[in-house]
């Protein structure tokens, strides 16, 4: 038999150390984790706040979290589903949805802060790029800081995540960022078409597909456009809603919780069994022996 060499000794598994679980799971990229949450240690409990951008099959979700050693505390947040309260009421997941999550978290957590009126941001976006400065006034408070927190997904150019970045920025959050991964940067010229990002912004990719699938294919265009067909809304009115629901943004970004068609607590705790008590255990007991002698002496009756 020919000599084998033990790869992995008993010395080797005596120091082995499983990894964290979220990176068993595939869910946290701990080397970006590292350098998004450490603070430099000269300034005080002063946190490093990050833009976490997340998507779903149905909903954008944009927080702006910061991290303590008990773990991440959210400040405030915003979900692509309250976006039907401003006007916006399909295609929740596209980049112009993003675009207006950001800003929907942008100007919720500037209002909690009470800064949302020294720093506006943009109000009527033109696709370039405008970061927030310092305000020129004396003893203006600095603008909000964060860092843009993608979590696992491919930051190539044009995608959705930047959407809600370019919507946090406009909305008053200064956020360190390039243009080189917004929609219409040409990578060999090194520019950026501001009227591509413009477009985008404003749901005019959205509109242009409507129109280019309405002339090729009417049929698949009424069934992929079917809800907004019966909302009766074309290719002309996108960017009029995209408009209409940033200002509405704007004019009030607070959280209001909807409405709950049921109490679901009361009707949670309907179906809830509690532990009886000594006492109560016996007289379950007592009563079930009475029954039994009851039904035993009418057996000897008949």
């Amino acid at each position: 038999m020919p000599f084998v060499k033990k790869q992995k000794t008993d010395a080797y598994f005596s120091r082995f150390q499983v990894k964290y679980r979220r990176r068993r799971e595939g869910k946290t990229d701990y080397y970006a984790r590292k350098r998004l949450v450490t603070q430099a240690k000269n300034k005080y409990n002063a946190p490093k706040y990050r833009l976490v951008v997340r998507f779903t099959n149905r909903d954008i979700i944009v927080q702006v979290v910061y991290a303590r050693i008990q773990g991440d505390f959210v400040l405030t947040q915003a979900h692509s589903r309250e976006l039907p309260r401003y006007g916006i009421n399909h295609g929740l997941t596209n980049w112009a949805a993003a675009y207006a999550t950001g800003l929907l978290a942008a100007r919720r957590a500037l209002t909690k802060l009470g800064l949302a009126d020294k720093y506006e941001g943009v109000t009527e976006p033109d696709g370039t790029l405008q970061l927030t400065e310092v305000l020129d006034e004396e003893d203006a408070p600095r603008p909000f800081k964060c860092y843009l927190d993608v979590g696992l997904r491919r930051t190539s150019t044009g995608a959705r995540v930047f959407g809600a970045l370019k919507g946090a920025s406009d909305g008053g959050i200064f956020i360190p960022h390039s243009d080189k991964r917004f929609p219409g940067y040409d990578a060999e010229a090194k520019t950026l078409e501001a009227e591509v990002l413009q477009k985008y912004i404003y749901g005019g990719h959205v509109a242009e597909y409507m129109e280019s699938l309405e002339e090729e294919d009417d049929e698949r265009f009424k069934k992929q456009f079917a809800t907004y067909l019966a909302d009766d809304i074309g290719s002309d009115d996108i960017e009029e809603i995209y408009k209409n629901a940033h200002a509405a943004i704007r004019e009030d970004p607070v959280f209001k919780p909807t409405t709950k068609s049921k109490d679901w607590k009361a009707e949670t705790l309907k179906f809830k069994t509690y532990k009886l008590t000594l006492d109560q255990r016996r007289a379950r007991i007592a009563e079930k022996i009475e029954k039994f002698k009851a039904g035993a002496n009418d057996e000897d009756e008949d």
